[in-house]
């Protein structure tokens, strides 16, 4: 009986990591699958204990410098950025005035609400713009220095 409890546990783990996508809840999920092993082969109660703390806990140390070393972001790596990470450092076309309230932009053919990201600047729809840092949806802008009639091709 102690063996399936152990296994219930240990899917739950696996299936709220789907969910959280951090790869720690799995290390404990392996932690909790040994402690199965254990009771199958008739381990007491306290032995099962044992087994899935120092199981998890070695998984955990020996995962998570692993982990660490491949989450590097794609600047640090020199691989090409996707996502929010290529959005970061592009340029924009202010759609709709931008200050620190509201905004909107066009970056990359794509309408995104915006922010500026220095509060005392306000930008006029059809200024470039440099996108300093997304935060969620909401991209904060910086007014570019590029010439103001130079629109990429997927703008124009």
């Amino acid at each position: 009986m102690d063996a399936v409890l152990w296994i219930v546990l240990g899917v739950v783990l696996a299936v709220a990591e789907i969910f959280t996508a951090t790869l720690f809840l799995i290390m404990f999920s392996v932690g909790a699958f040994a402690a199965a092993g254990a009771a199958a082969l008739g381990a007491p109660v306290a032995i099962q204990a044992v087994v899935f703390a120092v199981v998890s806990a070695l998984t955990v140390l020996a995962a998570r410098p692993v982990i660490q070393r491949h989450k590097q972001t794609a600047m640090e790596t020199g691989e090409t950025a996707f996502g929010v990470e290529a959005i970061e450092g592009s340029s924009a076309l202010v759609l709709e005035q931008v200050d620190a309230a509201a905004g909107m932009v066009k970056i990359d053919g794509e309408v995104w609400s915006a922010r500026s990201y220095d509060a005392t600047q306000v930008l006029a729809p059809g200024e470039r713009v440099q996108v300093i840092q997304v935060k969620g949806a909401v991209a904060l802008v910086w007014r570019d220095v590029a010439a103001p009639g130079e629109l990429p091709e997927a703008e124009r």
